[in-house]
This record gives structure tokens, C-alpha cells and sequence, in this order.
């Protein structure tokens, strides 16, 4: 997509919070989850966004840092209620252009995906593991790639069909890098807004190697933050720990 960068997806969403169907609604079993993997303590997340996790961590006892490439996002972050107990770190994510140690490093909804290159993926692999102390955690909630529509070169899905209000998901393709270039059209009756992202998906057992090469080892995988057996569809949650 011409034009596009690391800040794209972010500065494009102003209204990220208001219109709330890009986020997910798991913030509570997140929180629970990560807590309970790196204890109290140090946590980065990257790609912070404006806060949806970070900031009921922070409340939840973590130190939090937060790290976003988009100034847009992190203006968000800032002006929420508590958004002062994040750190926040204008950045990317791949550099992970913070000093350590962590006891926790994390990423949710996909977002380590906005990485869009192989190279990026394992340079943030080595990055953060370089920031974990010893016996710290990279946690990861990821989607499984769904070959039956990676078959297709383009799909387009309604995401939400209201009475003033249609969002459209438009999707290419490209299994050949592994990404793929989307636009989201939200159309009321005032106007339409397209929010475009660009990302690269990766199967799970690559992201094993790029944990190994990094010199973490693989805790476990599970369907979601709520630990049920891991099915290869759909979301997922993997916890990569440092010896």
C-alpha cells in the first residue's frame, strides 16, 4: 500500500476508542492472565496503543512502559483517566528502543502482526528478549492463518450492519510475504472513513523458531487468556519464557 508506514494504522485511528469495534473486549481476562505469568513487577507492551490493557495493568500493580509508533494513539493513551501510571514511548516496536530489564513483555490482539516483514518479526523476537530478565516472559495473543481464505487473492466481509452504520473489511492477499493489505470502510449516514492496515501473519511454529533463535523456549500455547486447550483456530495466546 503506497504510503503506508509503521505510524499509519494508529494516526489514522483518532477515534479509535469511540468507535469501538476494532477492539477487542478482554481486557479483564488479559490482565488476569499476564499478571499472573510475570507477578508483580516490570512490563513493556508493544504497540500500547491507547491503553486498553496497559492502563488496568498499571492499576493491577505492574510498572507499565508502553511503546507506539503512532503519536495519534499515544495522545489517547495520555489524556484517559490513569494514563499517566503508563509510560509512554513513541517508537517502533521492532526496535524496542527502551532500557530493561522486564519481567514482561507483551502484545495483544494480533498487533505484533503490524510487523511487516520477517526480518522486523525476529529483530522484535531478539529485541525483547534482550530486555527480559532472566526468567521473564514474552506474551503473544496472535490469530492462527485460515488457509481456506488465504486461498482467495481478495475477500470483503461485513463487520457490522447497523441502522446508521455499515464497516467493511477489504482484504488482499499475498501468500507468497505473508501479508496482507486491508482497508476497514466505516459508512454513515454523515460520511465514510477508511482506516487502512497493512500486516504480516506468521504460523505458529515459525514464531517457535524465531523464539528459539532469540534464546527463549516455548512455556505453552492456549486457545485464549483463559487457558483452554490450544485448536489451531481462530486466537490464541503463547508464552515464550527466558531461562
Amino acid at each position: 500500500m503506497q504510503g503506508y508506514e509503521a505510524s499509519t494504522y494508529g494516526d489514522r485511528m483518532v477515534d479509535h476508542d469511540a468507535i469501538g469495534w476494532p477492539a477487542a473486549k478482554d481486557e479483564k481476562a488479559a490482565v488476569a492472565f499476564l499478571a499472573e505469568v510475570a507477578k508483580p513487577g516490570r512490563a513493556l507492551e508493544l504497540g500500547v496503543g491507547t491503553g486498553r490493557v496497559a492502563i488496568p495493568l498499571a492499576r493491577a500493580g505492574m510498572r507499565v512502559t508502553g511503546i507506539d509508533a503512532s503519536d495519534a494513539m499515544l495522545r489517547q493513551l495520555v489524556d484517559k483517566p490513569d494514563g499517566a501510571q503508563v509510560q509512554a514511548v513513541r517508537g517502533d516496536f521492532a526496535d524496542v528502543a527502551v532500557d530493561g530489564p522486564f519481567d514482561l513483555v507483551y502484545a495483544v490482539q494480533h498487533t505484533f502482526f503490524l510487523l511487516r516483514t520477517q526480518d522486523e518479526q525476529v529483530r522484535c523476537f531478539q529485541n525483547a528478549a534482550a530486555r527480559l530478565a532472566p526468567g521473564g516472559a514474552l506474551v503473544l495473543q496472535l490469530f492462527v492463518p485460515d488457509p481456506h481464505r488465504l486461498i482467495q487473492p481478495q475477500s470483503t466481509d461485513p463487520l457490522q450492519v447497523a441502522l446508521d452504520q455499515v464497516v467493511l473489511r477489504v482484504s488482499q492477499f499475498d501468500r507468497v510475504e505473508q501479508t496482507v493489505t486491508r482497508q476497514y470502510i466505516a459508512i454513515t449516514e454523515t460520511g465514510t472513513k477508511l482506516y487502512p492496515m497493512v500486516f504480516r501473519y506468521s504460523w505458529p511454529t515459525e514464531l517457535d523458531l524465531m523464539a528459539r533463535m532469540a534464546g527463549l523456549r516455548l512455556e505453552g500455547r492456549w486457545n485464549g487468556w483463559s487457558r483452554s486447550p490450544f485448536t489451531a483456530e481462530g486466537s490464541y495466546v503463547v508464552v515464550y519464557r527466558k531461562p
